[in-house]
Order: structure tokens, then C-alpha cells, then sequence
């Protein structure tokens, strides 16, 4: 079970620390990735399963020191956080430019409407970007303390 939960470790490292690489790649280069989105996701799911599997290990009375289990639980936390701050960043871009809602952008040109598009599009790359940063730092802490 503990071998489970160290491969399940290192592919959470690998598929956040992924998803940070080449969001920000992404977001330098101010371009739109499903690969980013897959990778993110999937990193979500990672962290998920990870943490669970450390619960049925302390269940099972392995000890770990505090620290481990802060550092394991946080990624939770802050992939919450960004996903509600990703949702706010919609509405920022919007409020930024004077517009009430996504209805009102649908009533300008097409050239402008692209334009807001990709401001929206760019907040939220960003913000999961650097939850992705956070999240593969605080991985690589509790993997450091285990």
C-alpha cells in the first residue's frame, strides 16, 4: 500500500508539475491548450486519490509526522481556492470593461468580442497556473517530509 501511495506521489508531481510548465508556456505565448486543461485535471484527480490513500494508510496506523499530512492536504485546499478564483476571474474581466454579463459581450462585434474572450481566457490560465506552481511545490514538501 505504501509503494501505492509513493507512485501515485510521483505521478501527482509529474502531471501538476506538467500542467505549471506548459500553462505557463500557454500563458506566455497567450495561446488556448486542452492539453493544459487534461493535464490540470488530471493532477486534480491525482491529489485526490493521493490523499485518500494516506488516510487509509493512517487508518491502518502508519505513522507520519504532522508536516506530511499538511503538506499532503493543502493541494486539496488550494485546487478548491483556484477553481473558485477561476470562476471570479470571469466576472473581474468582465466588470473591468464595463460589462454587466457574458450577454452584453455577445452584442459587440466579433473582433471585440475575441478580444474579451481572450482576457477571459488568459485570467484563468493564469490564476491555475499558479495553483499548479503551488500545488507541485507543496507535493514535492510532503514528499520531502514522508
Amino acid at each position: 500500500m505504501k509503494l501505492v501511495h509513493i507512485v501515485v506521489g510521483i505521478a501527482c508531481l509529474a502531471l501538476v508539475g506538467g500542467a505549471a510548465v506548459w500553462g505557463a508556456w500557454c500563458w506566455y505565448r497567450v495561446r488556448q491548450s486542452p492539453l493544459f486543461w487534461r493535464l490540470l485535471r488530471a493532477g486534480q484527480v491525482a491529489v485526490v486519490v493521493e490523499a485518500a490513500l494516506g488516510g487509509v494508510l493512517l487508518i491502518l496506523g502508519k505513522k507520519e509526522s504532522g508536516l506530511h499530512i499538511i503538506y499532503g492536504l493543502l493541494p486539496l485546499l488550494v485546487s478548491f481556492i483556484a477553481e473558485q478564483l477561476r470562476i471570479a476571474s470571469a466576472q473581474a474581466v468582465l466588470d473591468s470593461r464595463g460589462f454587466e454579463s457574458a450577454k452584453a459581450v455577445g452584442e459587440l462585434p466579433d473582433p471585440e468580442q475575441r478580444v474579451v474572450v481572450i482576457a477571459i481566457v488568459q485570467r484563468e490560465l493564469g490564476v491555475m497556473v499558479l495553483a499548479a506552481i503551488v500545488m507541485f511545490v507543496l507535493i514535492g514538501r510532503a514528499a520531502m517530509t514522508g
